[in-house]
């Protein structure tokens, strides 16, 4: 996968699949910038939210270049194409799209607790101005036990298996998904700020070896665990990592 310019996004992406890419990078002198709603807003509502916001930093929507969406819960493989149409062609009428290809990075889980009775965004990310000669900061898009580029049930890694066995070769396999993007954006764990986790099975027996032990010096920061399903029925494990220095809320 080779990273690609967006010529007015101040990033490079990986690409992906059509309704997103695997990841982001900042270009020299930018920064990606991560943004968490406090109080999250129904996905195209959520869209006029990040253009307001875009706005007030003196970006163009362009500087958009990753979203995160919750969804009231996982959907069947028809009714995710069915949805990422939609949503990619929200971000293609804003002309964010380069040369056809979606350059935005996405994750989107289903909360198990308390789930949306919609689709929302929670959070975004976007490229802004930065001093000096800092280091790259990116984001992996989430990865479930799918291997790149492949929508399909009989694709499911260790597919119905959800004994410990299962769901550690599922959570290695996700984990190897993460290390070949984070080296394709040309990083790698020592520069990640941010290790999240969505399974609603438990992370203790996964810790030790598979996550924190893999990660080298990042698991100083841990690892968060959403309690949350991944977006379609019978995936049963998902990640996405990051590296910012900068981390804002948004009421």
């Amino acid at each position: 996968m080779p990273l690609t310019d967006h010529p007015s996004g101040n990033y490079r992406f990986l690409p992906g699949i059509a309704p997103y890419s695997c990841g982001v990078v900042s270009s020299p002198g930018f920064e990606i910038v991560h943004v968490t709603l406090q109080r999250p807003v129904a996905y195209r509502e959520g869209f006029e939210t990040i253009a307001a916001f875009l706005a007030a930093e003196s970006r163009p929507k362009s500087a958009l270049c990753a979203v995160e969406l919750r969804s009231p819960r996982p959907f069947s493989f028809p009714g995710f194409a069915e949805f990422n149409a939609e949503y990619a062609a929200i971000l293609e009428r804003w002309g964010v799209f380069v040369d056809g290809v979606n350059p935005v990075a996405r994750t989107n889980v289903a909360p198990v607790i308390n789930p949306p009775a919609e689709p929302v965004l929670s959070g975004f990310s976007f490229t802004r101005q930065c001093c000096g000669n800092l280091s790259p900061t990116f984001v992996v898009a989430g990865a479930g036990e799918l291997p790149e580029g492949i929508l399909s049930r009989e694709g499911i890694v260790a597919l119905g298996d959800t004994s410990p066995a299962g769901l550690a070769i599922k959570a290695r396999f996700v984990m190897d998904l993460m290390e070949t993007r984070l080296r394709g954006l040309g990083a790698d764990w020592p520069q990640v700020t941010t290790v999240n986790v969505y399974t609603a099975h438990s992370l203790t027996p996964l810790l030790p070896e598979i996550l924190l032990g893999r990660i080298g010096p990042a698991s100083m920061h841990g690892t968060t665990w959403h309690f949350s399903r991944p977006p379609i029925a019978e995936i049963e494990y998902e990640m996405d990592v990051r590296g910012t220095r900068t981390e804002l809320r948004h009421d």
